[in-house]
């Protein structure tokens, strides 16, 4: 039986959400990663670094017994936020970034920022104070293509804001396409990206063939092949740009399989074997302890982490469901076999 081991790895973007999901969620994130970017889309959303310290604690409550693990918070940037607030984030353990919903781009981003250029007096406090943007790359014009959305922001955005804001540390998350690996791949080493399994491992034939399959549906949504494929090449090269950022995002199964269902894949059941299994299709499983263990920690400046997680070869079904007491999740790839498991 083939196995590999690697340093404990952590999710650079992560959804937990709250109350009875948070519980029944977390446990499948901890027990594989040391750390995560806990994404700050609640309702009402965290804007606030008291307000983070409090969500901070109740995703602690959620850790199971026995298991280790930090949850890193972030700050959802609007255009109430404050420099005051921001340098206060920048002093703080507790906030490591700042994220940028543009408003109405996925779960939760109504508060999201409507004029970029708006926001640019905020986005230099965070380069003054050296606070990391996140960013969710995608324009929300009712006109552009949904398979569009990503190239657009970069175009109309995002290459302006690299241009004012160099020392601006910059992660453009979950990219779904070729030109947002080639903006990453040329920009400075202040800018890096992090990469989903489903955009790894899927098309949008995975969505769209052969019936609508809503737990494949995810913000930004599933691309062409020959988007697929550059991601791919980007996630194994090596290049420490690109690190693993699940974007987990558990829905509530009568909210994605409705008329208009919600975004979002809930892959941390299997989120590291997913990952495995997309670098093994690749021959590229020596480039995943790098992807997924060195490269997001050295960006946010925290140390690597000692700890150790070891995959198998060895056959598995996803659950086609998790939860209990009112609480049902379908997680990404429910009922299908993969052929990695964690031990």
């Amino acid at each position: 039986m083939q196995t590999i081991t690697l340093t404990r790895p952590d999710d650079w973007h992560l959804h937990v959400r709250t109350g009875a999901v948070l519980k029944t969620v977390l446990p499948y994130t901890a027990r594989q990663f040391a750390r995560a970017i806990i994404m700050p889309n609640l309702k009402p959303p965290v804007t606030t670094v008291a307000q983070a310290c409090q969500y901070r604690e109740e995703i602690r409550q959620a850790v199971p017994e026995g298991m280790d693990f930090a949850p890193l918070m972030t700050l959802y940037l609007t255009a109430a936020t404050t420099e005051a607030e921001l340098k206060l984030a920048a002093e703080t353990d507790v906030v490591h970034a700042v994220k940028l919903y543009p408003a109405g781009a996925t779960t939760n981003s109504d508060a999201g920022v409507g004029n970029i250029q708006q926001i640019y007096p905020l986005l230099a406090a965070l380069e003054r104070h050296d606070l990391p943007l996140l960013i969710h790359g995608e324009v929300t014009d009712a006109d552009c293509d949904i398979f569009d959305r990503e190239r657009v922001f970069i175009d109309r955005y995002l290459t302006a804001i690299v241009a004012e804001f160099p020392a601006l540390r910059i992660v453009l998350e979950h990219v779904t396409t070729s030109e947002a690996v080639q903006f990453v791949e040329s920009a400075s080493a202040n800018v890096a990206a992090t990469l989903t399994p489903q955009h790894l491992l899927f098309n949008r034939n995975a969505l769209l063939a052969g019936g609508i399959r809503p737990h494949h549906y995810c913000l930004p949504i599933l691309k062409r092949e020959q988007h697929r494929a550059a991601l791919v090449a980007a996630a194994t090269s090596g290049n420490p740009k690109f690190f693993l950022g699940t974007d987990s995002a558990p829905h509530l199964t009568p909210l994605k399989e409705t008329a208009c269902g919600c975004a979002g894949c809930f892959s941390a059941p299997a989120a590291l074997e997913l990952y495995a299994e997309a670098f093994a299709r690749a021959d590229a499983l020596d480039k995943l302890e790098g992807f997924a263990s060195f490269y997001g920690a050295d960006f946010y400046r925290l140390p690597r982490n000692t700890g150790t997680v070891t995959l198998a070869q060895s056959p598995w079904t996803v659950a086609p469901v998790v939860g209990e007491d009112g609480v049902a999740i379908t997680p990404l790839q429910a009922g299908e076999l993969l052929n990695w498991k964690l031990l």
